[in-house]
Order: structure tokens, then sequence, then C-alpha cells
């Protein structure tokens, strides 16, 4: 269990309060970047911040099964897609594929950890993710059933499972979504969105820190394995992650998997 004033900070810093929730993409902006990461449509039985949750503006939030005909869902789906389209963050399925907003100043940070060399691109994508990327480096920008034509993969399982590996390591983004005539993502590839924060070379062990250094300042006091829970880095990984925030001085270490913000 935590502490009641550490519930409170995250109640202040993710947007869990009906006075402070996310009311539109200008205030979803905002606490995206003031988290640093969350993901877009999950609920309070997850951990971590979630645009959902923000907008809600209640610990307790609970996706329901009608999603369509729940005003709160419609909403949050609403300034996803509005915050998609903007650009001013980066969006795509990539933490345990999940559908996952970051803050532009730590995009280095999960490239390095989550991104594929373009030298190991052959040794780490399937030859249809490898089909696909080739075909948006050379369009830039393609609509999802324009996209699955030119790839020449007739099964649609073998194309999403393509599609996902390829936002996992960062290597395409959905830029805008379109619902008539018919529902469908427009793809492009996040140089065209980000082509500095991509450049940036950064060692692994500070992407470790930065990211875990983003989840507490939001987070107050993490829990053994949370971290690795919201993330999907592995427990050494993370305890690495913040074992760097102790070496520091910005957390202490109060029992084995245990961090808290040094000055709460």
């Amino acid at each position: 269990m935590l502490p009641e004033e550490i519930e409170v900070h995250r109640d202040r810093m993710w947007r869990r309060d009906p006075e402070n929730r996310v009311e539109d993409v200008y205030s979803a902006e905002r606490f995206i970047e003031e988290v640093g990461f969350c993901e877009a449509l999950t609920d309070s039985r997850r951990p971590g911040p979630s645009l959902y949750v923000a907008v809600c503006g209640r610990r307790d939030a609970h996706m329901p099964r009608n999603v369509q005909k729940d005003p709160e869902s419609r909403l949050a789906w609403s300034i996803k897609d509005d915050v998609m389209r903007r650009g001013k963050c980066f969006y795509g399925k990539l933490l345990r594929g999940r559908s996952t907003f970051i803050a532009v100043r730590l995009l280095p940070f999960f490239n390095t950890l989550w991104g594929v060399p373009q030298r190991m691109e052959k040794k780490i994508l399937s030859d249809d993710a490898q089909t696909i990327l080739k075909i948006m480096r050379r369009e830039w920008e393609m609509a999802t059933r324009d996209l699955r034509q030119a790839s020449g993969i007739p099964d649609r399982a073998r194309f999403d499972k393509a599609m996902t590996q390829l936002q996992k390591t960062l290597k395409i983004i959905p830029s805008d979504v379109l619902y008539e005539p018919t529902f469908t993502y427009i793809w492009s590839i996040p140089e065209a969105r980000f082509p500095e924060q991509l450049k940036q070379r950064v060692d692994r062990e500070e992407a470790l820190k930065e990211i875990a250094r983003s989840y507490l300042v939001g987070a107050g006091m993490t829990l053994r394995g949370e971290l690795a829970r919201v993330t999907g880095l592995s427990s050494p990984e993370a305890g690495l992650g913040n074992w760097g925030l102790v070496d520091e001085g910005f957390a202490q270490r109060l029992a084995p998997g245990v961090y808290r913000l040094i000055n709460f």
C-alpha cells in the first residue's frame, strides 16, 4: 500500500482530480509533458499515468464495456486523436505494445532503449516489417489499406503483427485517423516529425536513469517492480535506472525495489 500523501501526489500529477482533469487537447499535451510518458486508454487497473484516467479525473476510473456510449471514453478517444494529429508528442504502440504517448524531450531516451539502429534492422525486424518499412521510407505517408496492398501481405494478422513490431521499435507512427468513408489510420515515419530527437545518441544507462526519473517525479514513490510493469523494462534494467537516481541524490531507497523522491 502507498502512503496517502503519495496517492495525493499522484492525484495531482496524474490528473486523478476532478478539478484538474484533462478536458481538451491542450490540457492533454500539458499533462503528457509533465508526466513524460503515459498510456492512452488504460484505466486504474494498470499502474502508471493514463490519458483516460486523466480525462475521468478520479482514482478509480474503469473503462466500461460499451465505450461507444460512455462520454468519458468518447472524450478520451477524441482527445487521443487530436494529440496524435498535432504531432507535438510521440504516439504509437510502444510500451508492452500498448498505445503510448511520450513527451518529445524523452524521445531520445526511449529510442535508445526500444529503437533499432538501421544497421540492425535485417537481424531484428521480420521480413514483413522490413517490406513495409521500405515502402514507408519511400512514400513517407500512407493509409492502412494502401500500405497493405503495396506490401503484398494478404493476411491481415501478418500485416498487423508487422505493423505492431514497427511501432514498438519506433520505425512508424500513426499521424492521423479518418472515420469517413471508412475507418483508417494514416501512417508516417517518426523522422518526419522528430528528426532531431531521433538523431541524438544517448548512453543506455543514462536513458534508463532519465526514464526512471520521469516516472518517479510523477509517482512520488515506486513500489517493487512497478517501473518494470509500467514500461516493460526488465527488473534489472529498471533497478539500474532507479539506482542511478539514488547515486545522484535525486531519490532514496527505502527497501529492495522501493524508491522515493528525496525531497518529497
